[in-house]
């Protein structure tokens, strides 16, 4: 290692072990790069050996100061290609993985065998806290990445105040469907308009002790421990909840949206590093290039979404009947316990008009010209994105804070509509059409090219995310 390498900032990131997770991580961690930083990225084994399926293990070793590595779980064996079991991962990644974490630590500190520089910053997910022991331990300054909206943030930062107040947990079941989640939340700061409902979907649980409620309430008050914040946002899009959160950490930095910030790097091969956990199809870029401007629905839930084989039908028969052109991700995982398979006669019909597959790029389909609208889960990722591409969106909240971005989206940034969780195919035809052809969809589309201009300038050179990347850049670079 020369003299150089050895006195370079060496940043150790490391996401929540989840796709919506990992990739904005991964995009950080570049821009980190592109300042000046060695980049240690830490996997978990499992995620690891899926992104070398994905990537290639060539791909993952290119760069001598960008290297991933990985750490165990300590969790049961699960299939290699879904993502694992949420509560489980909740209960006991901040458990089983502080000791490997460390010991990473000390071996990448160990420079005359490890051959990278020493540590000096750690810039661990949000909801990783668990690494703020190391970091102590280490005497390592941390920030701490929310990927997530700051909406979402400062929603899960009620949780306490909600069990206080009796909201939750619900008395029972029936809470759900009888219109108490209609309840008014009115008291929140840097929230307006808010229902229960609105709310992450951790909420609706009867327990008391439910795993994900109370890891949200721990992860949350861990906020003030870190150094820093980092938000995949930028401030003219959620002023509010920022100034909320700032209350509690007021060093925040804003850094979205992360993929328009990206343009900066020139660095093909670190560019070509995917942090795709499914193998993305191309040939999805090669049917959008054959469609008119506007024309396409996309439809993707994301990662971790997974329902029914009957409200998958729905799904396909409402896009179907909305005669209109769709490009369809269905992960072989989205139906849980299952095979997806969507019904052969709605193939047949729509072989003329629609594209199924597995997984793409979608950065890349987003901001395609011949996409028209998003049929889309909520996921930040997904919602920050449409919003940098000037995509109005349909919206169906399935888990986390996805129903909070819902509201945001559909009320207070006026770029979509809901649909009802019981989904049924005549709604997904009417809000299709209505998103595609009629005046509703031309409003939410223009609001969502507004939003797109502001994004662009929080983006660009001097604006509000590229100033605060190199805020925190110096206090990384500074910190003691």
């Amino acid at each position: 290692m020369s003299a150089a390498a050895s006195s370079k900032p060496h940043a150790l990131c490391i996401p929540y072990p989840a796709q919506g997770h990992i990739t904005p991580m991964l995009k950080l961690a570049k821009l980190l790069h592109h300042k000046g930083f060695h980049i240690s990225f830490v996997n978990t084994d499992f995620n690891h050996r899926r992104l070398v399926k994905s990537n290639g293990l060539q791909a993952l070793d290119g760069l001598p100061d960008f290297r991933f590595y990985s750490i165990p779980d300590g969790l049961p064996p699960s299939n290699p290609d879904a993502t694992q079991d949420v509560p489980l991962m909740c209960k006991y990644i901040p458990i089983n993985c502080l000791a490997p974490f460390s010991k990473l630590i000390s071996e990448l500190n160990n420079t005359s065998v490890s051959h990278v520089p020493p540590v000096t910053c750690i810039v661990s997910d949000g909801v990783m806290s668990f690494t703020l022991k190391a970091a102590q331990q280490f005497g390592i300054p941390e920030v701490l990445f929310w990927t997530a909206s700051a909406c979402g943030l400062i929603a899960y930062m009620q949780y306490s105040q909600l069990v206080d107040r009796g909201y939750i947990p619900l008395q029972d079941t029936s809470h759900v469907t009888n219109g108490y989640l209609d309840t008014a939340i009115d008291w929140v700061p840097g929230m307006k308009d808010m229902k229960l409902k609105d709310f992450p979907r951790s909420i609706r649980t009867t327990d008391i002790n439910d795993i994900v409620l109370n890891f949200f309430i721990t992860e949350t008050a861990a906020l003030p421990k870190a150094r820093a914040l980092v938000i995949n946002t930028f401030d003219t899009l959620e002023e509010d909840a920022l100034k909320a959160i700032s209350a509690s950490q007021p060093h925040i930095y804003t850094v979205g949206p992360l993929h328009l910030l990206m343009k900066q790097i020139q660095d093909k091969r670190l560019m070509s590093i995917s942090s795709s956990l499914w193998i993305e199809e191309d040939s999805c870029i090669d049917w959008l290039d054959k469609k008119e401007a506007n024309s396409v629905v996309y439809v993707n839930f994301g990662s971790i979404t997974t329902m029914t084989a009957e409200q998958l039908s729905e799904f396909a028969w409402g896009l179907a009947n909305s005669g209109k052109h769709f490009l369809w991700i269905v992960r072989p995982d989205i139906i849980a316990g299952d095979t997806a398979k969507v019904p052969q006669e709605f193939v047949a019909e729509t072989k003329e008009r629609g594209r199924l597959a597995s997984w793409c790029s979608q950065e890349r389909v987003l901001k395609h010209p011949a996409t028209g609208g998003f049929l889309t889960h909520s996921g930040w990722n997904s919602t920050i994105e449409s919003i940098a591409c000037g995509v109005p969106v349909i919206c169906w909240p399935f888990f986390a804070e996805q129903q909070t971005n819902c509201k945001y989206s559909c009320v207070d940034w006026e770029i979509g509509m809901e649909i009802d969780n019981n989904v049924k195919r005549n709604e997904v035809e009417q809000l299709v059409r209505e998103l595609m052809d009629c005046e509703r969809g031309r409003e939410l589309k223009k609001k969502a090219l507004e939003w797109k201009k502001k994004a662009e300038a929080a983006a660009s050179p001097g604006g509000s995310s590229d100033l605060s990347l190199d805020r925190l850049v110096d206090e990384l670079l500074l910190a003691k």
